[in-house]
């Protein structure tokens, strides 16, 4: 047998023991990914992928046309847009039951939306987008920093913005907090065609080609004959911002291949999306299968 082969079974009970913890839930959890996206952990790099476990001082980014979908413990969601840079901090040791802690949109888009079902859990959370802190109570909100000002626009709920030392509360759904760069922030009522193009630069669409941790459809980036081969355009994928894996398989008559792919796509349609996504990104012709 292969040393490599030998090695999966282990390596994926090591796995999954890491992935578990032992007395709380994960603070964060990805749950969907329109890559490219990355994770920057402690100096480490690594492509952003549906069912990862986030860890307080995470950074998450995605790149041009990306997407991603968060799930916190005590079941908020939070949405990404493209080109968007997002940590969080939090010392709650049952994140599950009681989240305290500060979300920090760094650039981009992003979308917060408290869980119907745990709207009464305990919660602190400060949303800081650019120069502005937002205090939330129990709410659904969309925001945007980037070189222009910040932008946040009040759903459902009431949100006490602060900037520069001034504070506002929104609690009419469907106003917005402008606040140009060097200029006096205004509120304004948010009509729905705005809120429709606001609220696309931070949804996952049917036929985007996103993955998610129980997607069936897969993505081969190529078959390599070799470990050193099939490494080498698996470090070409994942420095790209593709969540991908290396399966090795025994060949008829003797020998190993290796596939590297990408996972977790519900259609081949979503499939497809990402292929041409992964090509367009590192001119590789991948190839969908199940």
């Amino acid at each position: 047998m292969h040393p490599l082969n030998a090695l999966l079974p282990v390596l994926a009970s090591l796995g999954m023991l890491l992935s578990t913890p032992a007395f709380a839930a994960a603070a964060a959890t990805v749950e969907a990914v329109q890559s490219p996206a990355w994770r920057d952990r402690g100096g480490v790099t690594v492509p952003l992928a549906a069912g990862m476990e986030l860890k307080s001082g995470d950074v998450l980014r995605t790149g041009a046309g990306a997407r991603a979908y968060l799930m916190l413990a005590e079941g908020s969601r939070v949405k990404l847009g493209e080109g968007a840079r997002f940590s969080f901090h939090t010392r709650s040791l049952q994140p599950e039951r009681s989240f305290r802690g500060a979300l920090d949109i760094l650039a981009g888009a992003f979308r917060f939306t408290t869980g119907k079902l745990k709207k009464t859990l305990p919660r602190e959370v400060a949303i800081r987008v650019g120069t502005a802190t937002i205090g939330i109570r129990g709410t659904d909100l969309w925001g945007k920093t980037d070189r222009d000002g910040e932008l946040v626009a009040l759903i459902e709920g009431r949100i006490e913005i602060t900037r520069a030392g001034q504070a506002t509360e929104l609690a009419q759904p469907m106003t917005y907090y402008d606040a140009p760069t060097g200029k006096a922030a205004e509120v304004k009522a948010l009509d729905p065609e705005t809120f429709v193009k606001l609220t696309r630069q931070t949804e996952i669409l049917p036929g985007d080609g996103a993955a998610r941790a129980k997607g069936k459809w897969r993505v081969s980036a190529g078959l390599a004959a070799s470990e050193d081969a099939a490494l080498e355009l698996y470090d070409q994928v994942r420095e790209a911002g593709f969540a991908a894996r290396i399966r090795p398989s025994e060949v008829e008559g003797g020998g190993w291949r290796y596939e590297v792919r990408l996972g977790g796509f519900s259609s081949a349609a979503e499939a497809e999306a990402a292929a041409a996504r992964l090509k367009a990104a590192t001119g590789i012709k991948p190839v969908v299968g199940r």
